[in-house]
């Protein structure tokens, strides 16, 4: 008797999604971009609709009292929604990363070697709360040739349901398949997704620490993400103090819940006595909750004491450490040991002291005189990202399209043998490139 084995309903989707995603590889760039200006019609056309199942989603999660920076990402609201749907249109002005010649050689007399960019295939992308962040993934994934399987937390499913049946309703007008963006809604189905190997090619997690480390140990499939952001920003002694006061409160409030903002806040002694006294005024302004060390407490009394677990901790919240160090040297030793390798800023107007912190700091962005929300794959022109990097190998930081796309190397012969290149009378290769 033959056994039939029918595949999953997930194993299902992955394999119509793969089908699509082959497609639309080899789709041209006017009909990739075509594909984004239908979806960004789309999205605009369902607006409405969209942001009342955010506003569904965001009643349910205040019931059952989810933690604040979670609350503060799941929200969205016109403006937010209008952002990202400028970003899909952006990244329709990009250049195409597919198809590009990296290497073109002539190995010898009609053999010739090219190693052109590609996609990577299908995309598993696990996210929480932040709603926007499906559109973004799918204007990546679509630009980059790729299909994608999304996966929102289920604080935001209503609202990542709406807005994916607005992008597959634009893009039942395109050569794009529909079927080469799909959404996830239970939390079973990750488990499943980690061992479709055969059909997925990498996955993003985009959570806390331990959820990308489980996601990572619980998969063949390779993982590209980041789980805490610890970002630091360092107050040098030669630091201006009121351009350090306004990157300081900018680096900390503009957006507390977001993973580029800084949770500690390190400063030279020799400007500690100057310096935070107006850094906390401001920072309280901002309602901003302090915690300091022993010496930060001798300048500004007023505040909480640190511990140990403040120095390891991203809070996601309107809550900043403070550490007062003896050098440059200090500051670079603690985030070294602190650290997340997401964002780390130094303010100083001694360009010595800023040149040792951008080529000493481990991490993925560092920064002088800026504040670190400026991590982010948007500000940094790449129309979105799908998440942010910290993993040493690249790609690293905010993953836009490049990120998304490998290459294969393609041989053209005629009739040509390696035996030829081999033995006592073997053939030379010319190696030539061919520009």
């Amino acid at each position: 008797m033959t056994i039939v084995q029918v595949a999953s309903p997930l194993t299902a989707i992955a394999i119509r999604t793969r089908q699509a995603a082959s497609k639309l590889a080899l789709l041209g760039t006017e009909a990739k971009n075509q594909a984004l200006v239908a979806i960004a019609q789309a999205l605009e056309s369902a607006g409405e609709e969209i942001l009342q199942a955010n506003a569904a989603d965001c009643q349910a999660a205040a019931v059952e009292g989810i933690a604040k920076p979670l609350y503060k990402r799941l929200q969205l609201d016109e403006h937010k929604l209008r952002d990202a749907i400028a970003g899909v249109r952006d990244v329709g002005k990009l250049a195409d990363p597919v198809g590009k010649v990296q290497i073109h050689r002539e190995l010898d007399t009609g053999l010739t070697l090219k190693r052109i960019t590609c996609p990577l295939g299908v995309l598993g992308i696990i996210f929480e709360a932040r709603p926007e962040a499906a559109i973004q993934i799918v204007s990546l994934a679509i630009k980059s040739g790729n299909g994608v399987i999304l996966k929102g937390g289920k604080e935001a499913v209503r609202s990542c349901e709406a807005i994916v049946k607005a992008i597959k309703q634009g893009l039942s007008h395109t050569a794009v398949n529909p079927d080469a963006v799909q959404l996830l809604t239970t939390r079973e189905e990750i488990q499943e997704l980690l061992q479709l190997d055969k059909y997925v090619d990498l996955i993003i997690p985009r959570g806390s620490n331990s959820f990308v480390k489980y996601v990572q140990e619980n998969t063949r499939i390779a993982v590209l993400g980041h789980a805490d952001g610890i970002c630091h920003l360092y107050i040098d002694q030669a630091a201006d103090i009121d351009k350090a006061v306004t990157i300081a409160v900018d680096a900390k409030t503009q957006y507390p819940a977001a993973c580029n903002a800084i949770e500690t806040l390190l400063v030279h002694s020799n400007i500690a006595a100057e310096f935070l006294p107006q850094v906390a005024a401001a920072l309280q302004k901002s309602h901003v909750e302090l915690r300091g060390d022993e010496r930060t407490l001798e300048i500004i009394p007023h505040i909480a004491a640190a511990i140990a677990t403040d120095w390891e901790t991203e809070y996601s919240d309107l809550i900043l450490a403070i550490k007062i160090v003896d050098s440059l040297e200090d500051a670079i030793a603690h985030i070294a040991e602190y650290g997340s390798r997401h964002t780390e800023a130094i303010v100083t107007e001694d360009l010595a002291a800023a040149e040792s912190f951008l080529g000493l700091v481990n991490a993925a962005g560092v920064y002088h005189n800026c504040s670190t929300r400026f991590a982010d794959g948007f500000r940094y022109g790449f129309g979105a990202e799908v998440g942010i990097s910290t993993q040493q190998m690249p790609p690293r930081g905010p993953v836009g399209l490049e990120g998304l796309i490998t290459y294969k190397y393609q041989m053209v012969g005629d009739g040509h043998i390696a035996a030829t290149y081999t033995g006592a009378n073997a053939k030379a290769f010319t190696h030539q490139d061919l520009g």
